[in-house]
């Protein structure tokens, strides 16, 4: 059924209706905005919130950041915020796929009506011009009729009247003749208009408006058809994030489950054990071996030496149950019980040593820099390393010093001294220790630095000879020299190895910097694992590496 058959005369039914319609879809629009505010502010909420009850490692030695407990709730604190970034996800999408689409689908269908009611507004025009000059035609003829009747009669009068004259009578009956005429030409003019307005009228109502009001049906079921595709969207946005929803919920889950109360006490041990011996029996005192009376006196004689009276020494702190006095904190941590203090020293004497170790390196670096100076100046001047080269001697002597005295304070706490100084001992001067590759790279790093300060100078000691090749008194290029020194280390360098595998639960275009793509079901290798940020570095076969979402894979570490 057709709106142009069955409701030709309810123009003003229809134009209400379209524009009903048209106000309907700007009110779902309003709803969904809403909708996204609530979403927005939610995920806002849940980021804040966990970030409130996020826990600050006060220390790396903290005991907390030990315990499966602490490990769960970081954990679920981390779910929560990708839970957070989903909530975001709907908002967005609901935006971008509802309002944003609705929006512009609206201004469309609001021009589009508003052209088809201009078209009925203007053939509505036409067929009231024509019916008005049909009335103006009719109202002309019905006029002339009269003045030609009364004419008629006047001149029939004339004819009969003895009194007139011929002339009188001739004149009266042209003037009768003429308005007959002339109502005879407006009889026919009202005809041609009468039957001109009929056509138009069948034109207007049997095809004209017809077809407006169908083009308006048609406008007002695309409508209908649309506002359901975004009613739909508005449950479809929901449940296309809800499977990595459910997956921050297991999340969650496993997160519960992966406590465990065993290994929590075995940590509090671990970490608050002191290596004290319990306390052995107390010996009896027997005050009364102190009192003896002398043979001579009558009375009780006084005790020789120093007597403790009973009752004096009964106030013996029970530390077991006391509160403790906050020991003052010294740099050997002999405040700490002993196997605290053990772990402290060979913590903080590791900690030195690395810090050693990158001074050596760095000396051995610019000991070779040195010498890249010495063999080639136009690359530098070596005198200008001396004070780099001065302060780090320095620091190497002072954090033996450091070595040395931490090692002692071990070694009296009963730790493992002696290996640790075997260790440092083979730190020297001359660079005998095998040095980390990273060293190279600062090599390089500081080389590069200077080099950008004396490029400008690099043809004034390689002279170009007139056909492009070097002159026989140009100098080696010394960039061979240099980067041939690393040569064989470089081609060691190998990529880091992987730590697991992944699988891919969802697709990922990896649009971003720094991101790689992925297709759903897709493995690969994991290569640095997620750090609370949300993102997973991986590499596939090919070499290729890039950060993906750590809620889109699922991740198998190697054991």
């Amino acid at each position: 059924m057709d709106w142009g058959t069955e409701l030709w005369d309810q123009y003003d039914i229809i134009d209400k209706h379209t524009q009903s319609g048209l106000e309907l879809v700007e009110k779902y629009v309003k709803f969904v905005k809403e909708r996204t505010e609530i979403e927005q502010n939610y995920a806002k909420q849940l980021r804040n919130l966990s970030k409130k009850y996020n826990l600050k490692r006060s220390s790396k030695d903290d005991l907390e950041s030990r315990l499966s407990t602490y490990q769960a709730f970081l954990d679920i604190l981390n779910e929560m915020n990708d839970y957070a970034g989903q909530r975001e996800l709907i908002a967005e999408n609901m935006m971008m796929n509802i309002c944003i689409d609705l929006t512009k689908y609206l201004q469309e269908l609001k021009l589009e009506r508003k052209t088809y009611l201009m078209e009925a507004k203007k053939a509505q025009q036409c067929l009231e011009s024509t019916y008005k000059q049909l009335d103006s035609s009719k109202k002309r003829f019905e006029r002339e009729w009269r003045e030609a009747e009364r004419a008629a009669q006047y001149a029939e009068k004339t004819d009969q009247d003895i009194n007139a004259t011929k002339a009188d009578v001739e004149k009266a009956k042209q003037q009768a003749h003429m308005r007959a005429h002339i109502a005879e030409e407006c009889k026919n003019d009202y005809a041609a208009q009468l039957q001109k307005y009929n056509k138009e009228q069948s034109q207007f109502y049997f095809n004209d408006m017809p077809l407006i009001f169908n083009k308006l049906q048609d406008l007002d079921e695309r409508r209908v058809k649309k506002l359901a595709q975004g009613y739909i969207l508005f449950s479809d946005t929901e449940k296309h994030v809800m499977p990595i929803i459910g997956k921050c919920l297991e999340g969650i889950t496993k997160a519960g489950t992966n406590v465990n109360e065993r290994n929590d006490s075995i940590a509090v041990i671990e970490q608050n054990k002191s290596g004290f011996e319990r306390p052995g029996d107390l010996e009896f005192e027997d005050y009364s071996q102190g009192i003896n009376r002398a043979s001579s006196d009558s009375s009780l004689g006084t005790p020789k030496g120093h007597v403790d009276l009973p009752g004096k020494n009964r106030s013996k702190n029970f530390w077991l149950f006391s509160k403790k006095s906050k020991p003052t904190v010294t740099e050997d941590f002999a405040h700490l019980p002993p196997e605290q203090r053990r772990k402290r020293l060979q913590q903080k004497l590791d900690e030195i040593c690395k810090e050693l170790q990158k001074e050596v390196d760095q000396s051995e670096a610019l000991g070779k820099m040195k010498d890249v100076y010495e063999k080639n100046p136009q690359m530098g001047d070596p005198a200008s390393l001396a004070s780099q080269i001065s302060q780090t001697s320095q620091n190497i002597e002072r954090l033996r010093g450091e070595v040395n005295k931490y090692e002692t304070w071990l070694a009296e706490a009963g730790g493992r001294g002696d290996t640790v100084r075997h260790k440092t001992q083979t730190f020297n001067n001359n660079g005998a220790h095998d040095v980390q590759r990273y060293h190279y790279f600062l090599l390089i790093d500081i080389m590069f630095d200077t080099m950008r300060c004396c490029l400008c100078c690099t043809f004034f000691f390689f002279p170009i000879s007139p056909d492009g090749a070097h002159s026989d008194e140009s100098t080696p290029d010394p960039s061979q020299a240099i980067y041939a020194e690393f040569d064989d280390d470089f081609e060691d360098e190998e990529l880091s190895a992987p730590i697991g595998k992944c699988t891919a639960m969802y697709n990922f275009p990896g649009a971003s910097e720094g991101t790689i793509s992925m297709q759903e079901g897709e493995v690969l290798a994991v290569v640095e694992e997620d750090k609370g940020d949300g993102w997973t570095r991986v590499r596939r076969n090919n070499g290729d590496e890039g950060y993906i979402p750590t809620s889109y894979v699922t991740i198998n570490l190697n054991k």
